[in-house]
């Protein structure tokens, strides 16, 4: 009987030992994908949105480029999570893990939001490190800590992929990009920024959250971008109460060609939330407009103030282009004013980085040209006078 009794306890401890080990093997189980999922709300921009659910994200890139036909879909999966999360690879163009370590940006109006996040050490390579402006990136790129990647139209991949960052962020005019084709077939995802094709300045200024969900900084980066919107709104209201608005002109030839923003792009937004006349205003279209010179004197010879004269710097090399420049009120009063001449120290122009992220200093800047009085102590961050 005894021995009886003893094969009976064996028989019992081998059941619940069996018991235990099933229970361990149960918790390495991929866990559960919920689908509960809850979509991200944004206040101006439509380029991208962002799903959550209790265990990852979804970031979708809607309009990569203009008229673009293909959206773009990312899992974002906190590295805790990792290995407790089987998605089907098929059905994303990326899945990464967060928050990135290593990452390549492709456009210096990516910079900003890095910085101002605090994450521009994880920057490890970009593509024409010379146009970059920012004073803490350079010293980053002084350091060595951020690789030069070449151009962007012919990226070195094989430095890239000798970097192996966790994603590329690039950008698309028609999706056509073989160099991205080669780093996606190495493994290493690239994301589309599309902020260019937002339709207002505000829009293109909250694609901050895009890079805020790549670093699982939503909070930080929702709280950056409100203060921008409020500094924005702020100064639109202050501009709103003058009663006298200048009339503006814009740009300048192209060739035989005067390139102007169209009444619905996000520079006539600007010029409209700063409470100026500007005589494109109602001339809708897609981009620029593309008027002759003849169309463009007509209209704006007596323009009070002349901004965004295209890459030209100078009085002189504006009158050296074209001695018809001379004939405008603008010129003649000098009331011309662009950004190209406030670079940093490798000749990047601090405009075309900073001024995307931005928009309440570019609106700021507009105000204090055209409505000085409204913004006596404020100094132009981008826009200054042409000597």
């Amino acid at each position: 009987m005894n021995e009886n009794l003893t094969t009976v306890r064996k028989l019992l401890t081998l059941a619940l030992l069996i018991s235990f080990i099933a229970c361990k093997k149960e918790k390495k189980l991929p866990t559960e994908v919920k689908q509960d999922i809850v979509k991200s709300e944004f206040s101006y921009a439509n380029g991208f949105s962002i799903t959550h659910n209790e265990n990852f994200k979804i970031l979708t890139i809607n309009n990569p480029w203009p008229k673009a036909e293909k959206s773009f879909k990312y899992a974002l999966i906190p590295r805790e999570n990792l290995a407790t999360i089987t998605l089907n690879s098929d059905e994303y163009d990326g899945i990464i893990a967060t928050p990135i370590e290593k990452i390549v940006v492709t456009s210096t109006t990516h910079i900003p939001a890095l910085e101002l996040l605090g994450i521009e050490e994880t920057l490890v390579g970009f593509p024409g490190t010379d146009y970059i402006s920012s004073e803490k990136t350079r010293a980053l790129i002084n350091a060595e800590s951020i690789r030069e990647l070449g151009k962007n139209e012919g990226i070195n991949t094989e430095v890239l992929l000798e970097l192996q960052p966790e994603v590329v962020v690039g950008f698309g005019i028609d999706g056509n990009n073989k160099t991205f084709e080669t780093i996606k077939k190495s493994g290493i995802p690239v994301m589309y920024n599309g902020d260019w094709v937002e339709k207002s300045p505000l829009a293109k200024a909250e694609w901050i959250k895009f890079f805020g969900a790549l670093y699982n900084k939503t909070a930080e980066a929702d709280s950056i971008f409100n203060s921008i919107e409020k500094a924005y709104n702020d100064a639109k209201i202050l501009a709103s109460k003058v009663k006298n608005s200048p009339t503006v002109l814009s740009g300048a030839l192209h060739k035989d060609v005067w390139y102007l923003p169209s009444g619905t792009s996000p520079e006539a937004q600007l010029l409209k939330d700063a409470n100026v006349n500007y005589l494109w205003q109602d001339v809708a279209g897609e981009g620029s407009l593309a008027l002759s010179f003849e169309a463009v004197f007509t209209k704006g010879k007596s323009a009070d103030i002349w901004l965004s004269p295209s890459y030209y710097n100078s009085l002189e090399t504006l009158k050296n282009a074209n001695e018809h420049y001379t004939e405008f009120d603008a010129f003649k009063n000098k009331t011309v004013y662009s950004f190209v001449n406030v670079t940093g120290a490798t000749g990047g122009v601090t405009y075309y980085e900073e001024g995307t992220a931005r928009p309440d200093l570019v609106l700021k800047d507009i105000i204090k040209v055209c409505h000085p009085e409204l913004l006596p102590e404020y100094e132009t961050h981008f826009f200054k006078p042409l000597e």
